[in-house]
């Protein structure tokens, strides 16, 4: 049985530009990049945890994370203007030809 995936908004402010490049390719394999420091993904509960423990590995005191949950009616509700938008629907990860 599949679990359920919810859409996160993860969100940072990193100091050291080495954290910074180590945590934007950690956030590149579990979602999309919005801007720089702004990351969409869509993940089981079970992927969060996990995400949430590779990123305390990595972050500093000094830096700042943010992940905030959004129910499914929030991100119907949200507008991207110029850039990935589609929230509603999970991306593919592969095409059968």
């Amino acid at each position: 049985m599949a679990e359920d995936r919810a859409w996160y908004l993860i969100c940072y402010d990193i100091r050291d530009p080495k954290r910074w490049r180590r945590v934007f390719k950690l956030l590149k394999g579990y979602g999309h990049s919005l801007q720089y420091s702004i990351f969409r993904c869509r993940l089981t509960k079970r992927q969060i945890e996990q995400l949430r423990w590779e990123l305390a590995t990595l972050l500093d005191p000094v830096d700042s994370l943010m992940v905030a949950s959004l129910c499914p009616g929030c991100a119907s509700r949200m507008e991207v203007q110029g850039g990935k938008g589609d929230w509603d629907s999970e991306h593919e990860k592969f095409k059968v030809l």
